[in-house]
């Protein structure tokens, strides 16, 4: 079985379209790919209250998060049949409407690629040591937890 090595997730900011798109069309070039399976998180405007959330800011212990996130990669790898497994999270301000958390997964086919990137999503909302600080529209902020 093939070692990966520990990559940087973060990003500074919102996860770009233009990003997005780049990721995915560097993978034309690889033809036994069938099938690939994507999550965009999104910042929402939740009330809070009699406010509305602006925006996110998130914060990350980075060197164990990416410990952490080349542990779970390599779980995910040895369970399903993928070949290509990514994962950006934003650090910093994402305003309400941009995306955060860019999770990529590719296989031979659908299924493999599906229910990799599902697991992958619970597994990095779960355990990465990553906080998310709600900007309220009045300038307040909470703590986001993750539900």
């Amino acid at each position: 079985m093939k070692e990966h090595k520990i990559k940087n997730i973060f990003v500074n900011g919102p996860v770009s379209a233009q990003f997005i798109a780049e990721s995915i069309q560097k993978h034309e070039s690889n033809t036994a790919i069938g099938a690939h399976s994507i999550f965009l998180g999104q910042v929402r405007a939740d009330q809070v209250g009699e406010e509305t959330v602006a925006g996110i800011n998130y914060t990350a212990y980075e060197e164990m998060a990416l410990q952490k996130m080349y542990e779970i990669r390599e779980a995910i790898f040895k369970k399903y049949p993928v070949t290509c497994l990514h994962v950006h999270h934003s650090l910093g301000l994402v305003a309400a409407g941009e995306v955060c958390l860019f999770v990529f997964s590719s296989s031979t086919h659908r299924k493999a690629a599906m229910e990799a990137c599902d697991e992958l999503v619970e597994r990095i909302k779960a355990e990465l040591p990553i906080w998310g600080k709600e900007i309220l529209t009045n300038a307040t902020h909470q703590w986001k937890e993750n539900k």
